[in-house]
């Protein structure tokens, strides 16, 4: 039996023989999945737009590095969340984190209560500060794990995990006081 053959492994090699068109389909496949990635993490449509844009120009400039040993979704999305980290990270001299939330005792009955709908979320996540929103996207809509939001943002392993729960209490504070429940 042969090797098992990327999904896409023809467009992508056409991309490293310089066919544009091969770019602009392998473009179609992923910008969609790849915008979106950018918007929660940039929070702002013209600058998501922006870092697509960069992302996909360096993973074009980058393509004959691709080895085909992870899928090239994950390849390409590395590349977009390493693009926007670094657009933020020029912007503001150092992320701003979620602050300390006193948890009361009755906060974990009142989470189950609370309407958990990927759109209410996504809209509380609007007010947290970009540093416990990107480690909160990064492991809740992107599937890293606290090691790899860890090794991205250059922080240790139990400050992404603290920002995340204080993130996820936020947001839960967040919900409550906009009555987004059921």
């Amino acid at each position: 039996m042969g090797q098992k053959k990327h999904i896409h492994q023809d467009i992508i090699e056409d991309c490293k023989s310089g066919d544009n068109k091969a770019r602009y389909k392998l473009y179609q496949l992923y910008s969609k999945a790849m915008f979106n990635v950018c918007y929660r993490m940039m929070h702002n449509r013209e600058e998501a737009e922006d870092m697509l844009q960069e992302a996909f120009t360096l993973a074009f400039r980058k393509l004959d590095t691709f080895r085909y040993e992870s899928g090239f979704g994950s390849w390409m999305k590395r590349i977009v969340v390493n693009t926007c980290l670094n657009a933020i990270n020029k912007r503001k001299p150092e992320l701003v984190y979620c602050e300390d939330i006193y948890q009361n005792d009755r906060m974990e009955e009142e989470e189950k209560e609370i309407e958990f709908s990927v759109e209410n979320v996504k809209k509380a996540m609007e007010e947290l500060p970009d540093g416990g929103r990107m480690i909160f996207s990064l492991y809740l809509f992107e599937g890293y794990d606290h090691g790899e939001i860890a090794q991205i943002m250059g922080i240790t392993e139990s400050t992404s995990k603290s920002q995340f729960m204080r993130a996820k209490r936020k947001i839960i504070e967040i919900l409550k006081t906009q009555n987004i429940w059921s």
